[in-house]
């Protein structure tokens, strides 16, 4: 193989490597952000449960109110039977007795309702709970494990990036190197590619016998006939 070519080979490995290093740094800010969006979602359910419960507990506390102030009213009107001698009066009252009577039996079944709800409310929210700490401690791993990889991926960056200009420098061809570097941008990361069974493995297009006789003597730099890649 022209001793070129391998020089081009060293270097085109360490650039596709920093292309695979650059590409998993660019997906780890998305990992991080999918994870805090899973945390913060988990986070604002946990508390709409927990807003619930104390929603249940305000109307409760209301009823309990409402049916204390019927109460108090059911006991005066009773002393204000006690204190009338007209029967129409008497009447009236034991009406209105009724009325708040039948309003605290309504309260107290909305009372009831609402216990239940509080106790199904209160057992999904200490489920919720223990599901969320369980949930939070492992996406907190998972977004240290995240900050730890790109760590790891910069410092294997640099240090790729530092063998691959050393690997240029080797090459004594400097404007083979400059037509390389283009050549591995427009190629999509493939600027040299083999050739087997006259086929250009870049672009799968078949050349001539002539080319590929002129590649396999290793005597020449030569590029594909289709689409220009440097041929080996």
């Amino acid at each position: 193989m022209l001793a070129e070519i391998e020089q081009l080979l060293a270097v085109q490995d360490h650039d596709t490597k920093i292309k695979a290093l650059q590409h998993e740094l660019q997906s780890l800010p998305f990992e991080k952000k999918r994870l805090e969006q899973f945390l913060h979602d988990r986070t604002v359910a946990l508390e709409q449960v927990k807003q619930r419960a104390r929603d249940i507990e305000i109307q409760r506390k209301k009823l309990e109110l409402e049916a204390g102030i019927k109460r108090d009213q059911i006991g005066r009107y009773k002393t204000q039977q006690f204190q009338t001698r007209k029967n129409d009066e008497f009447q009236a009252l034991s009406q209105e007795i009724a009325r708040l009577e039948a309003d605290i039996n309504r309260i107290e079944d909305q009372e009831i309702d609402l216990m239940e709800q509080a106790e199904a409310v209160s057992r999904e929210s200490q489920d919720g709970e223990t599901k969320f700490k369980s949930e939070q401690t492992q996406t907190r791993q998972h977004l240290a494990a995240v900050a730890r990889k790109g760590e790891l991926l910069n410092k294997d960056l640099v240090e790729t990036a530092a063998s691959r200009e050393r690997a240029a420098s080797r090459v004594t061809n400097r404007e083979l190197l400059e037509r390389y570097e283009r050549l591995f941008v427009s190629k999509n990361g493939m600027a040299i590619a083999p050739v087997e069974h006259e086929v250009c493995m870049g672009c799968h297009m078949k050349n001539t016998t002539t080319n590929v006789h002129r590649a396999k003597l290793g005597r020449e730099v030569v590029y594909c006939e289709q689409c220009g890649r440097i041929l080996y």
